[in-house]
């Protein structure tokens, strides 16, 4: 009987602890997923407010596709024109485990492209992606690049340059010789300029170091400057202005933020936009696009930027239709 009875206890113990176990196995809070870190990797190529806007464009863009604060982590690297640094910065973004890699202006997505085959790279703001060698076609990349391109409207800018000053005849166009994206904008303005029955010098610099020089060369030949997108001149816009301080001759370069640091105007691709726009091609790679089957995003016209300060200086009078219709208006 006792035997019996220490048999129940037992029992009865046995299917309280199994109860027990089995409450608060139903009961425990469900494990707490963690979800996936993007990691994105960013080279630019200088420093300069037009690729600075690109930037902060990029992380604007990704924050809009739903990655920001904890969800991405962003591993930037500014190479500072130094070519050497584009190629070892490159290497080291690939080898830093980046989902994905991102460079802003030509060199930095050419010294991607040369350290990886198999990380998505993504364009910013590239002019001229086929000539660049970055990818084969806009619709169709094919391989692992893809992103933005900042296509200069060279047609609308040889109009604004015969609208506001048209006693020009001939014009100088200073640029890079290094970098390939600008020789073939220069081709391109001749073309159009060289159609609208004016006159286009050209004068390349190897360097920065060269630009105080050959400015002074051009003033006594031309009428005018036009600077394309040229990471290279950005980088010393303020030697060309200083440069020209004698002369006095109308600057028309490519980027806003070149106009307010004393160009006259210019038809400009906003650079903000540009950047928002490679974000979001960023979210949809990470999302599981792929480069090879993504088209290239090309930003091929713009909106005109008036400097009427300098406009005054100079003596030229903008038309008011001109101010009306200028996306930026510099008092």
């Amino acid at each position: 009987m006792k035997n019996k009875r220490l048999i129940g206890i037992i029992a009865g113990l046995v299917v309280l602890v199994v109860a027990s176990l089995i409450y608060s196995s139903m009961n425990k809070p469900a494990a707490k997923v963690e979800q996936k870190i993007a990691k994105v990797g960013v080279l630019q190529f200088v420093s300069h407010p037009s690729l600075d806007l690109i930037y902060q464009g990029i992380q604007d863009g990704l924050a809009e596709e739903g990655y920001k604060g904890d969800q991405v982590k962003i591993d930037f690297m500014n190479s500072e024109g130094d070519q050497s640094k584009v190629a070892t910065m490159s290497k080291q973004l690939v080898a830093n485990g980046n989902d994905v890699v991102v460079g802003i202006a030509t060199p930095a997505a050419q010294g991607l492209a040369s350290a990886t085959k198999d990380l998505p790279v993504i364009m910013a703001a590239i002019t001229d992606p086929i000539g660049a060698n970055l990818v084969k076609d806009l619709k169709k990349p094919g391989g692992n690049i893809t992103g933005v391109s900042d296509h200069n409207p060279a047609e609308q800018q040889v109009e604004l340059i015969k609208t506001l000053t048209p006693n020009v005849k001939t014009i100088g166009a200073l640029y890079s010789s290094s970098e390939d994206n600008s020789k073939t904008q220069v081709e391109e303005f001749k073309a159009y300029a060289e159609k609208a029955g004016l006159t286009v010098e050209t004068f390349a610099v190897p360097s920065t170091n060269e630009i105080a020089s050959t400015v002074n060369v051009m003033t006594s030949k031309v009428d005018a400057i036009w600077v394309p997108i040229d990471n290279t001149i950005a980088s010393a816009f303020p030697t060309v202005v200083s440069s020209n301080q004698t002369a006095k001759k109308p600057i028309y370069p490519s980027a806003t933020a070149m106009v307010e640091a004393g160009g006259l105007a210019s038809v400009v691709v906003d650079q903000h936009d540009l950047g928002v726009a490679t974000g979001k091609m960023i979210a949809k790679v990470l999302k599981g696009e792929k480069p090879a089957d993504t088209p290239v995003n090309v930003f091929s016209t713009g909106k005109s930027v008036i400097n009427k300060k300098l406009a005054q200086e100079l003596g030229i009078t903008i038309p008011e239709s001109v101010l009306k219709e200028a996306g930026q208006v510099i008092e």
